[in-house]
């Protein structure tokens, strides 16, 4: 366990950031400056943290603060130094004095380079956020090289929150924590939005879902501290989110305003609970929900630009100090019909910290600035937010050194020390829903007639590689063909990542019948079809509705009486729309461990253990799963 860094701020500060757990050694280049955190008592670490704040803040303007509450997208991806869109966003970063920046996806040496390049660029040193849901290679997987299909490499890849939720093992969540801040803090990575706290009591949610623990608030509460834990006593910020709670809906936050219909007492009992045992956890950071919840506030306001919500609610009532920070501001449930202006002031007056993704940064910033001259806030209120992201910055050492050592991320991101917890989650995962006919573990001779029928989208060019390599192993005349349902998608990503048209809604994604009625050709006469599907919840997805023609393909199968194993390594309420099949089998990650692990369980390589974090109504209960 590496050394305590994150130090509860004693009465000196007592505005900062609220925690225990660990303070982090900095991320040395050659030549930087030796870090002497660990020879300072918790008490001179406090008043150095604030004493450096508190010069740093007495130097900047108004619009030096609001800009310090601005984070900016970019992508993790290798660019040249004179590339466009390396340049646009160290224009930005430049001109605008910004905080910090979000960064997405890329490969962990790419994103270690470019954030030190954005470092350099910046005036006071950036604190960097990243969407670490499974580990850091949640963004930083590093991607294929194409037409050979040859996968690249990159961090560690844990299932889904819902997997480790299916181990019921802390420990694990602990260690997907340790490995998340190891690689993170490597790359540059201060600030891990993860973890998801969301309850998933909603089997119709289209963009929770797989992301949450579960549906069941204790086993959230537990799971949620303890990568809470393993996050933060590892050197890197965790941030639990959707605060007050994204789980019980069936609206998408990144396309519409969701919708929270339960009482303040429902709310107590589960969906504050995972919250409330973070904070007292020690969680440093929170970030807001893009949704209406009336029993806490009546106006129609989405959640982040809710003072009643984001001050009254969690900072007084449930008394959490740390950073805020809101859900990207370029989604359509804040925005509503707020121009980026207006929604970026309301966010400060509801209490956020961090304004992150706005669509205009410029535009955000100018709105603030004219707020505080008008008087519709103060530049108190302001100086609240940026002694917090200064103070954190002393913590990580950024004042001394901002630079992290590209020559070591080799040694710290992806290794064999890091893998083995993954494999180890993803393997004891692997949950057995059903099996009628008791074919699991298969018992089919060597020469058996066995087809995997994939059923991913176009661009998923890891979907079934690791899983039909394992059953072919043990059949090696193992048929393998995918369907790609036919989808067109307008966008991936809203308007602060660069698209104009913002989020939109991506149709329904359909097996055309002549795909149907190929496959099923091609089964006719198996001793066994395995039908995989790695579709599932998504940023544009607005319904959680099986793969229209998958139906079709299983009824048909059906007809043949062909036994059909279902395996489910996205959306874990595949079976719910689906007709029953002989065995249903749900691996909660579509990486290549889970794949892996899904085919080793199958073959009988492996025991089976998971037991279902979720209830499929109609299907199996909470808790149900069958051992193997």
């Amino acid at each position: 366990m590496a050394r305590a860094w994150f130090t509860p701020l004693v009465t000196v500060l007592a505005v900062g950031c609220a925690a225990a757990g660990a303070r982090p050694a900095s991320s040395a280049a050659p030549a930087a400056a030796t870090n002497t955190v660990s020879s300072r008592t918790t008490t001179a670490s406090a008043r150095a943290d604030a004493t450096w704040a508190d010069s740093v803040l007495a130097t900047l303007s108004v619009r030096q603060k609001v800009a310090q509450m601005v984070w900016v997208w970019t992508l993790g991806d290798y660019t040249a130094a004179d590339a466009p869109g390396y340049a646009a966003i160290e224009k930005q970063i430049v001109d605008l004095e910004l905080g910090g920046i979000i960064v997405s996806v890329g490969g962990p040496m790419d994103i270690a380079t470019k954030v030190n390049a954005l470092q350099r660029a910046a005036k006071l040193p950036l604190l960097v956020g990243a969407d670490l849901e499974t580990g850091a290679a949640f963004r930083a997987r590093g991607g294929w090289f194409l037409p050979n299909a040859i996968e690249l490499g990159g961090a560690t890849s844990f299932p889904y929150q819902m997997g480790i939720g299916a181990t019921r093992d802390p420990k694990l969540a602990y260690e997907m924590g340790r490995v998340t801040a190891e690689e993170g803090r490597a790359m540059g990575i201060h600030m891990a939005f993860a973890p998801v706290l969301d309850v998933n009591n909603n089997p119709k949610n289209p963009v929770i879902s797989a992301r949450s623990f579960g549906e069941d608030a204790a086993l959230v509460s537990e799971m949620g501290a303890a990568l809470v834990r393993g996050i933060q006593e590892n050197g890197m910020l965790a941030t639990g989110k959707h605060f007050p709670g994204h789980g019980d809906t069936e609206q998408n936050s990144h396309l519409e305003l969701s919708r929270v219909n339960v009482s303040r007492a429902r709310l107590d009992s589960v969906e504050l609970r995972p919250f409330q045992a973070a904070i007292d956890a020690g969680l440093r950071g929170m970030m807001t929900f893009h949704g209406d919840l009336p029993a806490l506030d009546t106006t129609r306001t989405a959640a982040t630009l809710s003072r009643a919500v984001m001050t009254d609610l969690l900072k007084r009532e449930m008394r959490f100090s740390g950073l805020l920070v809101t859900d990207a501001l370029d989604m359509n449930g804040v925005l509503g019909g707020l121009t980026m202006g207006e929604a970026t002031i309301r966010a400060v007056e509801a209490g956020n910290d961090v304004l992150l993704m706005p669509t205009d940064a410029k535009v955000s910033i100018q709105a603030v600035v004219d707020a505080v001259a008008k008087g519709r806030l103060t530049e108190a209120r302001l100086d609240e937010s940026v002694r917090k992201l200064l103070v954190a910055k002393h913590e990580f050492g950024l004042h001394a050194n901002r630079f992290i050592d590209v020559e070591a991320v080799r040694s710290k991101v992806g290794t064999v020390r890091n893998q083995a917890p993954a494999r180890e989650a993803a393997a004891k995962a692997i949950t057995l829903v059903r099996d009628s006919l008791s074919l699991v573990p298969f018992k089919m001779a060597r020469q058996a007639k066995v087809v995997s029928i994939t059923v991913s989208s176009r661009v998923d060019l890891a979907a079934g590689r690791a899983f039909d390599s394992e059953l072919r192993s043990a059949y090696p005349g193992l048929l393998s063909l995918t369907l790609t349902p036919e989808v067109v998608a307008e966008a991936t990503a809203g308007a602060a990542a660069g698209n104009a048209g913002g989020y939109r809604i991506t149709p329904d994604p359909t097996i055309l019948p002549a795909s149907v009625e190929n496959a099923l050709a091609i089964a006719r006469g198996a001793d066994l079809v395995l039908v995989s599907s790695y579709i599932g919840a998504a940023t544009n997805t607005a319904s959680m509705v099986p793969t229209k023609g998958l139906p079709e393909l299983l009824n048909g199968l059906r007809s043949a009486n062909t036994p059909v194993v279902l395996v489910s390594f996205n959306n874990p309420y595949l079976q719910l729309g689906l007709p029953l099949t002989e065995a249903h089998l749900i691996a909660w990650s579509p990486w290549t461990a889970s794949q892996r692990a899904a085919a080793r369980a199958l073959l009988g390589r492996a025991p089976i253990t998971g037991k279902l974090p979720i209830t499929l109504p109609g299907v199996a209960t909470f808790g149900a799963g069958l051992s193997r």
